[in-house]
């Protein structure tokens, strides 16, 4: 249920505003309205928030894989001088890396020629010795000993070329030759220069490993700073009124009381108005019992209705699992699901919300598993295991030639009219769903909706003749089809307090869309049979791997089958849980939701409360 929300001002003298905002935050009702996204104060913060998240990145990188650390406390003093010792290491960190890329490149100039020093060679040139290194071919090298004017001295191959010093003067610029001109350093001193730096980097590692004890401090000073952040943000967004501050925002209707008992007790002045049409506030969805696991799916998703729509988190719960079953389709896959979440379980001692969802998503795949009758995409389980039939229904049975020699035509046929059946009731759900809602209102449009699930019905007979030959009555469809459009072309436009007459123009005027619309519910009860395509491309492909093992469970061929079969079942399941999200999610979230008039525009509610404790 999505709970209703109360707009309120709250006004406060500007001198008692910091207060104000701190004990507003202590009580974690108001959500604000058009918050500042920055501030002069807040985004001095938000670096630092960045700078400590930079050090934790590079504390939790050097540290490993290490656990149970015993971590430590700090006091202010104590965290800022360990912040900016770290926050210096890594600077320093990133010069050595930096320093050490370059000396690379001049060591791999140098080793060739092998070590020398610098100091030598600007001797000779202070004493009128100059001296020009080049790497030559072995022509060129024949060449210049016939010439007279240029004297030069062999050296060792440098890079398979050979070398030479040229005394005197250097070579013409247009001989064929490579020149070396020496560096500033020796290679000794590159490779003294590159084992300092890289000890120092050692000592930087030490150190940040060392510091893996601070990492929950970290932590807690980056909440609380982004806390801090927050409140500078919220103080930017007060609007300021001679002596007077004002800070708009929404408070759920329930918690209407608590807030009222709050700005008498501080004496504070408020206003409290409904929800105006032109307003976009917040949603709150209020979860009852088990429905609360789809929660956070819509995290994951990052999905939240409008306000002013529907909360279908039990419908989107109820089709999601039956759409995962029949996507996944294997009970055998079901079970491991189940296995991990007893796992996740047992080891954090309790049933968090999303590890219900998967007992609930891999229940669901085993029913749907057993009554198919595929488990591990294999029909030899189920003729090693015979107590497996008892669950199986042959007409939907994805081995129903094996088992009871019923034609797997029919049984795919069955599966497939089940799916077009899943897509007429889930979009005549959402015809219903507006119906009445609409009665609610006084909205005389409900009719059109009427109209839609009259078409939403024969669609899904002319469905079952295009696809699967059955025999329907064609006057009824016609019927029905023109019946639904126009009571769609003559209501859909009316609205309370809008006169009929106008109204009526309004719905005509939209009559070529109604047609395409008419068009599109057709598809969308047609896409629900990717449910059957998906899960027989599943079965295929677990029945290929199963085949490609089956000659190789036997003598030393064992481990290379038993490989295959867990690779290959692996690699299928994360298929099948890619399709989920491609296929059974979009089937909630276009098909039902668009009939519903759905467009997810919505945004949580969240209260400026406190986040963080020193």
């Amino acid at each position: 249920m999505i709970e209703g929300m109360l707009s309120v001002t709250l006004a406060a003298p500007v001198a008692e505003k910091k207060e104000m905002l701190k004990s507003l935050r202590k009580l974690g009702l108001m959500h604000i309205s058009s918050l500042k996204k920055s501030s002069e104060a807040s985004d001095i913060i938000d670096r630092d928030i960045t700078s400590m998240m930079n050090v934790l990145a590079a504390i939790k990188e050097e540290c490993g894989k290490q656990k149970n650390i015993e971590q430590k406390s700090l006091s202010d003093k104590e965290f800022k001088e360990l912040d900016n010792t770290l926050k210096g290491l890594i600077a320093e960190r990133s010069q050595n890396v930096e320093e050490l890329r370059k000396l690379s490149f001049v060591k791999a100039e140098l080793e060739p020629w092998g070590d020398f020093s610098p100091s030598d060679l600007k001797f000779l040139t202070d004493n009128g010795v100059s001296l020009y290194f080049y790497t030559i071919g072995k022509k060129e090298k024949e060449t210049l000993k016939n010439q007279e004017d240029v004297s030069f001295i062999s050296l060792k191959e440098v890079n398979s070329m050979n070398a030479i010093a040229v005394i005197g003067k250097p070579l013409d610029k247009t001989f064929p030759a490579n020149e070396f001109i020496p560096n500033e350093v020796s290679l000794s001193d590159v490779l003294a220069k590159e084992k300092e730096l890289n000890n120092r980097l050692s000592f930087i590692k030490e150190s940040l490993a060392n510091a893996s004890c601070y990492t929950s401090e970290y932590k807690k000073r980056i909440n609380l700073a982004s806390q801090d952040s927050l409140f500078e943000k919220v103080d930017a967004t007060c609007e300021d009124v001679e002596v007077i501050t004002l800070l708009h925002g929404y408070i759920p209707q329930d918690d209407i009381t608590l807030f009222k008992d709050y700005a008498s007790e501080k004496g504070y002045a408020y206003l409290i108005d409904e929800i105006k049409d032109d307003e976009n506030p917040p949603t709150k969805i209020k979860y009852k019992g088990l429905i609360r696991i789809i929660k956070p799916l819509y995290d994951i998703l990052g999905t939240v209705p409008g306000y002013r729509e529907y909360d279908i988190s039990l419908y989107f719960l109820l089709y999601f699992s039956l759409f995962f079953a029949m996507i996944i389709g294997d009970a055998g896959y079901g079970l491991i699901f189940v296995l991990i979440a007893a796992l996740i379980h047992i080891k954090s001692k309790k049933a968090s919300d999303i590890v219900i969802l998967i007992y609930v998503l891999g229940a669901t795949t085993i029913v749907w598993g057993a009554l198919t009758g595929t488990w591990f995409g294999s029909v030899q389980i189920i003729n090693a295991l015979p107590f497996l039939k008892l669950f199986i229904i042959p007409s939907i049975c994805n081995f129903s030639m094996e088992l009871y020699g019923i034609e797997s035509a029919f049984a795919q046929n069955c599966v497939m009219k089940f799916c077009f059946i899943l897509g007429a009731s889930q979009i005549g759900l959402a015809c219903v769903i507006n119906v009445v809602s609409k009665i609610k209102e006084k909205n005389l449009s409900f009719i059109s909706d009427i109209g839609w699930l009259i078409d939403v019905l024969v669609i899904y007979m002319l469905v079952l003749f295009l696809v699967l030959n059955e025999e329907v009555n064609f006057g009824l469809i016609v019927g029905g089809v023109a019946c639904g459009f126009i009571l769609v072309c003559l209501f859909g436009k009316q609205e309370p307090g809008l006169k009929f007459s106008k109204g009526l123009v309004k719905s005509l005027s939209d009559a070529f869309t109604v047609f395409l619309n008419t068009i599109s519910c057709f598809g969308n009860v047609m896409s629900y049979i990717r449910l059957f395509a998906v899960g027989m491309a599943s079965l295929a492909i677990a029945d290929s791997f199963n085949e490609m093992a089956g000659g190789l469970l036997s003598g030393f061929a064992l481990p290379a089958g038993i490989l295959v079969l867990v690779i290959g079942h692996a690699l299928n399941l994360v298929m099948g849980l890619l399709s989920v999200v491609v296929h059974g999610v979009r089937l909630n979230l276009l098909e039902f939701s668009n009939q519903l008039g759905m467009e997810w525009t919505g945004y949580n509610y969240d209260p400026f409360r406190e986040t963080a404790i020193k």
